[in-house]
C-alpha cells in the first residue's frame, strides 16, 4: 500500500492563488502599458525636466525638494531603458538620446552645485564639482571608446547609479534641508570626483589588458 501523499497546508493554495493573481496583474499593467502611446523617449524628455527642476530648486536653497526632484528623475532615466527593452519600442536614436540626457542631468545640476558653492565662499567644493563632471563625463566616454573597440567596459566603482545615490543623498542631506544637523553635499562631491577618477582609471587598465588578451590570443586556422 502506498503512503499516502502528506496533506497540504491550509494556507498553500491561497499563497498560490496571490502569488498568480498578482503575476496576473503585473502582465495585465505590463500589456496596458505597452499598447499606450507611451515611448521611451517621453520617459527620457521627463527624466531630463525634472532634473532641470532639481537643478532651479538647488539654485533657490531648497535642497531636500532638488534632492527628491533628482531622485525622481533619474530612476525615471533608468526605467526608460528596461520599458525599450520589454515593450520593444526602442530605437537606435533612442539609445543615443538616452545617453545625451544622462550627460545633461548630471552635467547640470553638478553646474549648479558649483554654483552654490562659488557663491558660499567654498572654493574647493567648487572645484571637486569640476573635477565631478569631468570624471563623470569620462567614465562614460571610456565605455564609448572601449564598445567601438569591440571591448565590454562596465568595470568600475562609480558607475551612473553609484553616482545617482551619492549626489542623492548629498543633496537630501545637505545644510539646511531640514533633515537634522547635517552637511553631506560637500562630501557626497568629494566622494564623486575620487572614485570617478578611480573608475576612469579602472576602466582604462581593464581595456589594456582586454586588448592585450586578444593580441596575444593565436589566430583561429
Amino acid at each position: 500500500m502506498e503512503p499516502s501523499a502528506p496533506p497540504r497546508a491550509p494556507g498553500g493554495r491561497r499563497n498560490g492563488r496571490q502569488a498568480r493573481s498578482a503575476q496576473e496583474l503585473r502582465a495585465y499593467a505590463r500589456d496596458r502599458l505597452i499598447e499606450s502611446r507611451l515611448t521611451p523617449n517621453a520617459i527620457s524628455i521627463a527624466g531630463l525636466a525634472l532634473n532641470l527642476v532639481a537643478a532651479g530648486l538647488v539654485t533657490q536653497r531648497l535642497f531636500f525638494l532638488a534632492g527628491i526632484a533628482f531622485i525622481v528623475g533619474s530612476t525615471m532615466d533608468t526605467l526608460d531603458g528596461v520599458y525599450s527593452r520589454m515593450s520593444g519600442k526602442g530605437t537606435l536614436f533612442g539609445a543615443f538620446l538616452d545617453s545625451i540626457v544622462d550627460r545633461i542631468e548630471e552635467g547640470v545640476v553638478l553646474a549648479v552645485v558649483a554654483g552654490y558653492f562659488a557663491a558660499t565662499g567654498q572654493d574647493f567644493a567648487a572645484a571637486m564639482c569640476v573635477v565631478a563632471v569631468l570624471g563623470s563625463l569620462m567614465v562614460s566616454y571610456t565605455r564609448a571608446r572601449a564598445e567601438a573597440l569591440g571591448v565590454e567596459c562596465k568595470v568600475g566603482l562609480a558607475t551612473r547609479p553609484v553616482r545617482v545615490v551619492l549626489l542623492s543623498i548629498g543633496l537630501v542631506f545637505a545644510k539646511g534641508a531640514g533633515l537634522g544637523d547635517f552637511e553631506l553635499l560637500a562630501p557626497a562631491i568629494y566622494v564623486i570626483a575620487a572614485l570617478t577618477i578611480v573608475t576612469v582609471i579602472q576602466r582604462v587598465w581593464h581595456v589594456r589588458n582586454e586588448l592585450s588578451s586578444e593580441a596575444a590570443r593565436p589566430p583561429d586556422l
